[in-house]
């Protein structure tokens, strides 16, 4: 069975240490129409949120992340909570893995979608098992 198009993911699976929106949520233009993108499966106008992955282990290009969200209105982020940095969570995330080929050789890059936006409830972390097994 092949897998096409978006992979439902979990949230903290995905960036266990959280992520930082950078700024707003902006209109995702189309440079060729210079009108905002729609969601070719619902049809929403679709936003891009910047964000930082926490993540200690990623690499500084690595971390900068632009995550699209379907929403009929611009999805309102929380208020900054270091300098310029929002700790936030997406809902719904899906990934799409896809072939880039802007460098010397080609490389394997991911587009991270969602339905949602919200602020962190966790720091984005994911949970822990509980009892014996998290001493471990």
């Amino acid at each position: 069975m092949a897998i096409l198009g978006r992979i439902p993911v979990e949230f903290g699976a995905v960036f266990p240490h959280g992520v930082f929106a950078t700024g707003p949520a902006e209109p995702l233009e189309n440079f060729e129409t210079k009108r905002q993108e729609t969601d070719k499966e619902n049809g929403l106008p679709v936003w891009v949120v910047d964000v930082y992955d926490a993540d200690p282990q990623a690499g500084h290009k690595a971390s900068a992340i632009r995550v699209k969200v379907a929403a009929q209105v611009c999805p309102v982020l929380p208020d900054p909570s270091y300098g310029p940095f929002r700790p936030v969570e997406f809902g719904g995330l899906t990934v799409t893995p896809y072939v880039e080929e802007t460098g010397r050789r080609p490389r394997v890059a991911y587009s991270f979608r969602a339905r949602e936006v919200r602020p962190a409830s966790g720091g984005g972390k994911a949970t822990r098992p509980s009892g014996d097994k998290a001493a471990a």
